[in-house]
């Protein structure tokens, strides 16, 4: 009795296929997905005040480093640590006996020269007397010329070590260089100091202070040519990293003379009023500098701007309602309105809520909304519902 063969595996396979198929016909076809419901509306153009933002830190406009101009034992500090100074004001006591031992030692030597000098004038006087009658030569008389000359070069050459040793007893008495607001001092009483070596101390003006910042050449470019070539004068507001408001004042007083070729960028820095002294020197702030005219700008709500890792999109619907994305270029918010640079045309239609729900290439269901600012006290979502005409399908979420 000849054996039956089983079935190949791909035809059974298949036959459960067929069955399945079979079965199908027979029952309801699952309905498409119906195109989800967004709102549109066009670019708002309108006049706008554009700024640009920089980040930066405040610098000192002078600093001093104090360092003692002789060495010597630190004997004494006659301020406070974190008071603010005034030029001249005595700051540190270097011990002035050795300068003062030195500065007597001179003035002696320069009395012995003054005595030397003098007789070399008495004796130059008779030698001048005496050659009219031949009583001395006029190799004689010369030689009491040269001792003369000689003894004047001595009191001038002691009159000077005078000068050097008062300078270095007054430098005994370390002063402020300038006013400002003076740092905690490094050295206590007793310590050694080294002329020119020793940092004692340092010293900042507050009032007022500067902003430094580095700027773009295309910055540069338009703040030129918005000044009729110059970039000074202009007008800046500054906010402190804790800060919402622009409350710091300034304008910008220098601009480098090149741009770094590595980055491209120009470093400026800004003048700022500080009568309180709360700005301090290394303090990180945001600035921002208005455009001197105001320009045509077109905004959409920020809502619609979505962040595709390094740049920005928003999405638009063309007449075939099919979604398309556009790369754009967005400037400052005004009233929950961003605008935008470039990257958009007035006649886009641009998905203003609904925008998780779009796809590019996908189709949806776009329904005309207001391009406006969101009211206070509406949230994005409510205002988009608020802004659905009546009829026109489905409340987005």
């Amino acid at each position: 009795m000849k054996p039956v063969a089983l079935p190949d595996k791909v035809a059974i396979v298949a036959a459960c296929a067929l069955l399945a198929l079979l079965a199908g016909c027979n029952g309801k076809v699952a309905p498409a997905e119906p195109a989800p419901t967004v709102l549109v509306a066009t670019p708002r153009v309108q006049q706008v005040m554009d700024w640009d933002d920089y980040a930066g830190r405040f610098e000192a406009v002078d600093s001093v480093e104090v360092r003692p101009r002789v060495s010597g034992l630190l004997q004494s500090v006659h301020f406070r640590d974190g008071q603010d100074v005034r030029k001249g004001q005595l700051l540190f006591v270097i011990d002035p006996r050795p300068f003062a031992a030195q500065l007597a030692l001179s003035k002696a030597q320069l009395a012995r020269a003054q005595a030397a000098q003098a007789n070399a004038e008495a004796a130059f006087k008779r030698g001048a007397s005496l050659i009219e009658t031949h009583v001395i030569s006029q190799s004689d008389l010369d030689t009491l010329t040269a001792a003369r000359l000689q003894a004047a070069a001595e009191v001038a050459a002691a009159q000077a070590n005078v000068d050097a040793n008062a300078l270095s007893l007054e430098f005994t008495r370390v002063v402020a260089p300038i006013g400002g607001h003076i740092s905690s001092h490094r050295l206590a009483e007793g310590n050694l100091v080294q002329a020119g070596a020793t940092l004692l101390t340092t010293i900042v003006t507050l009032d007022p202070i500067r902003f430094v910042f580095d700027a773009p050449e295309s910055a540069l470019l338009k703040y030129k040519r918005e000044k009729n070539g110059s970039s000074l004068g202009n007008a800046v507001d500054i906010r402190l990293q804790d800060e919402t408001d622009y409350r710091w004042k300034g304008r910008i007083e220098f601009v480098d003379n090149a741009l770094d070729a590595g980055s491209g960028t120009i470093r400026a820095r800004a003048l700022v009023g500080n009568r309180t002294g709360f700005l301090t020197p290394g303090m990180f702030g945001h600035m921002r500098r208005f455009a001197t005219h105001a320009s045509e700008a077109m905004l959409i709500p920020d809502e619609s701007v979505v962040n595709d890792q390094t740049r920005q999109i928003a999405y638009v619907v063309g007449n075939d309602g099919i979604v398309a994305q556009r790369t754009i270029e967005v400037g400052r918010l005004i009233d929950d309105m961003r605008v935008v640079r470039a990257g958009l045309a007035p006649t886009d239609r641009v998905i203003i809520s609904g925008v998780q729900r779009a796809r590019p290439g996908r189709k949806v269901n776009a329904q005309p909304g207001q391009m406006s600012a969101f009211p206070s006290g509406v949230s994005r979502g409510e205002n988009a519902r608020l802004e659905m005409p009546s009829g026109g399908g489905p409340s987005a979420p």
